[in-house]
């Protein structure tokens, strides 16, 4: 079996775009992948491109091997948008090499420890709150503009029969967004904390838990909007609300083992690092509550072996999942075959068009995924769906 060609492939997903990976081969047999270009990641196509070119002509199935070789291209400058082009081509890989031996990717991975998967509902209220009507036209689901949509809203997760909801700091004044200057959504790189913003916080917070009942488990996401002092100031905040967990980004694991210290509030980080060597020192200085790992970022081999490493401090992980089905089918994979599983992210308003996307959709009963059953990930990509609709580009802020 030989790599014959590759190919990216994108669609409009509303307030961003989804993007796949397909890796052909001289058997008829292909390998796909799904990957974020629209956070973040600009450029992020040509770099997979480049470097998934390397391998044409090779066999697939060695793929550690084409691993440690596309690492070691990249040497000079590890990490990033290169680490992001790897874990894309290996996890196309993966699946390619699934399919070949008739088997779910789990079975590589030493085979499912669980059958059903806890969820949590991500961007809550999020993008209802940012893009508004545009949202509804989209996904069918109304803006929130009230804290009384928000409670409405944490009522609608709790009817579906979820038992976890995340959201993000919605503002809900007379221009509704969201506090984002970590990503210049306001412009301001001092990252204030007010009290103003502090005393809103808990009116969400209070307006979700009013509306989800006691039975939903709270995820703040405070992304990088703030320094370690806000952080703290927040998750002290918050601690009335015990939530299931206070999400901040920090490179800095010191800092953020200070504020895990300083409040009862449970924290979960590290969604943006990659490799063990980024992982490691924050699991040395007790960063974390729950560490989370992007499957589409590191790739499923290495997610794997970091939440082995976490399993070593008594850790247990998340994956990271705001991508498509796909998406969403390879972290299934993942939280299958790992003991120190915490809880799956998944995406639930979405574009309408967003199940015809894949041959199988991933399966939800009562807040819980089914692990997919068929060869490589379970699904395959629709390209004529993709070519109904053509990207626009990002529009998420």
């Amino acid at each position: 079996m030989r790599i014959t060609a590759i190919e990216d492939l994108h669609c409009d997903g509303g307030w961003r775009d989804f993007s796949f990976l397909k890796i052909s081969t001289d058997t008829g047999l292909v390998g796909w992948s799904e990957y974020m270009e629209s956070y973040g990641s600009q450029g992020l196509s040509a770099v997979i491109r480049r470097l998934a070119g390397r391998l044409i002509g090779a066999d697939p199935r060695a793929v550690e091997r084409h691993t440690a070789f596309l690492h070691g291209v990249t040497r000079a400058a590890p990490g990033g948008i290169n680490q992001q082009a790897i874990a894309a081509i290996e996890n196309a890989l993966v699946d390619l090499k699934a399919r070949a031996l008739g088997i779910p990717v789990y079975e590589l991975l030493g085979g499912p420890i669980r059958e059903r998967l806890r969820l949590y509902w991500s961007h809550c209220g999020t993008y209802q709150t940012l893009h508004g009507e545009a949202f509804r036209a989209w996904t069918g689901a109304a803006p929130i503009r009230s804290l009384d949509d928000v409670a409405a809203q944490g009522a609608r997760v709790a009817a579906a029969g979820f038992r976890g909801l995340k959201t993000n700091i919605l503002r809900l004044g007379a221009v509704p967004g969201l506090h984002m200057p970590g990503f210049n959504a306001p412009f301001a790189p001092d990252l204030p904390v007010e009290r103003d913003l502090i005393a809103d916080l808990r009116a969400q917070m209070a307006a979700f838990a009013r509306g989800a009942g006691p039975g939903i488990g709270l995820h703040l996401d405070l992304n990088f909007n703030f320094r370690t002092e806000g952080y703290i100031r927040i998750a002290q905040a918050l601690e009335e609300f015990d939530l299931a967990w206070l999400e901040v980004d920090s490179f800095d694991p010191a800092a953020l083992a200070e504020i895990r210290r300083c409040s009862r509030t449970r924290i979960a980080s590290c969604e943006s690092l990659f490799h063990r060597r980024q992982y490691r020192p924050f699991f040395e200085h007790q960063s974390v509550d729950v560490a989370i790992i992007d499957v589409p970022w590191n790739g499923i081999l290495e997610a794997m072996k970091i939440a082995a490493m976490a399993e070593a401090y008594e850790i247990n992980v998340a994956p990271h999942n705001f991508n498509g089905h796909l998406g969403s089918l390879m972290s299934a994979h993942f939280c299958a075959a790992i003991p120190n599983f915490r809880v799956m992210e998944i995406d639930i308003d979405d574009v309408a068009w967003k199940d015809a996307l894949v041959t199988a959709p991933p399966v939800v009963e009562a807040g819980e995924l089914l692990i997919p059953t068929g060869p490589g990930w379970g699904a395959s990509v629709n390209e004529d769906v993709i070519r109904a609709h053509p990207p626009r580009g990002a529009v998420w802020s």
